[in-house]
């Protein structure tokens, strides 16, 4: 691929997927398709919660969020890596790099913390039904959001700020398809060892305890339920609860196994899988989960499906 003439020295240069692969025009069309899917799935279920009241409770609000996080999170990666394929260039100014760092760590971040406390919340729902409506209150259920957000905010700039000052030697390309934090730092002529054990630490703090907090919740949700005699609501409670442990599982595994370990001990094609599976692949996975296997979802897509099929015929 050709990487044009039209680049300053603060560029970047993004190898990503398709400069080694044998069939890049095989594999972009694969990720276009899964993008088409993730956008579509996640902004349906997005609309879903917002349009039906039926769906106007903690757990849809807290899995809306989720849905906005996955939307942004694919489109922060996938469009400028396909567009510089169709381009034929590769570049990514310096403040260009900077944003997409700054995206990906915050919606990292977010993810991590509202995934906890979505399992928070089917903990409180099952194990404490009648105290329930009295501590999921709207406003409860907007603080989340907000903390969500913002604290993914605040830790995805402090990394943003710190990365982006290293100076880098002669070499400025970045062996990924986005600019992730770890790459970028390979590319530096400062002793990172420091701040990489802080990317360790980070990984520990937002990953690890996350991951056995919401452990401990389904753990106490799984005595929970054992203990119930109706069958129905057995069921229930174990299929809203299997949907999110598949999603908690999807999301933090690729994760832990890139945060959680030395850089250097991973392969670079295994680290780039890795970062494809968290960064694209659940992305588009997640709205299915939550939506084939939830008859509530389902039930609010017929209806509105049903209404508009209705408004077409009588016009």
């Amino acid at each position: 691929m050709k990487q044009g003439n039209e680049s300053s020295i603060t560029d970047f240069i993004l190898l990503g997927l398709f400069s080694d692969s044998r069939h890049p025009g095989l594999l972009v069309t694969i990720i276009l398709f899964v993008l088409g899917v993730a956008i579509t799935g996640n902004s349906v279920l997005a609309l879903l919660v917002w349009h039906d009241a039926h769906l106007h409770t903690p757990m849809y609000f807290l899995l809306s969020q989720l849905s906005l996080m996955d939307l942004t999170l694919i489109s922060t990666t996938v469009p400028k890596m396909v567009t510089d394929f169709f381009s034929g260039q590769s570049f990514i100014s310096h403040i260009g790099c900077g944003a997409q760092l700054f995206l990906y760590l915050m919606l990292g971040v977010a993810e991590c913390v509202l995934l906890t406390l979505m399992a928070f919340d089917r903990y409180l729902a099952i194990c404490y039904p009648l105290r329930y409506p009295v501590i999921m209150t709207p406003r409860v259920c907007l603080q989340m959001a907000i903390g969500s957000w913002v604290g993914g905010m605040l830790i995805s700039l402090m990394h943003t700020v710190y990365a982006m000052n290293f100076s880098t030697c002669d070499s400025r390309e970045v062996h990924h398809f986005f600019c992730e934090v770890m790459a970028l730092l390979k590319l530096s002529c400062e002793d990172t060892s420091t701040y990489e054990k802080v990317v360790l630490a980070s990984g520990i703090v937002f990953l690890l305890i996350p991951f056995g907090l919401i452990l401990t919740s389904y753990i106490l949700i799984f005595l929970t339920v054992l203990h119930m005699n109706a069958p129905e609501g057995r069921n229930k409670a174990l299929a809203t609860c299997s949907s999110h442990l598949s999603v908690v599982s999807l999301y933090f595994g690729p994760a832990m196994i890139i945060y959680t370990t030395p850089g250097s001990s991973l392969p670079a094609d295994v680290d780039q899988c890795l970062f494809v599976f968290d960064v694209i692949i659940t992305p588009m996975l997640n709205p299915l989960i939550y939506s084939l296997r939830n008859k509530e979802v389902l039930e609010a897509l017929r209806n509105i499906l049903w209404r508009k099929l209705m408004f077409i015929v009588k016009r």
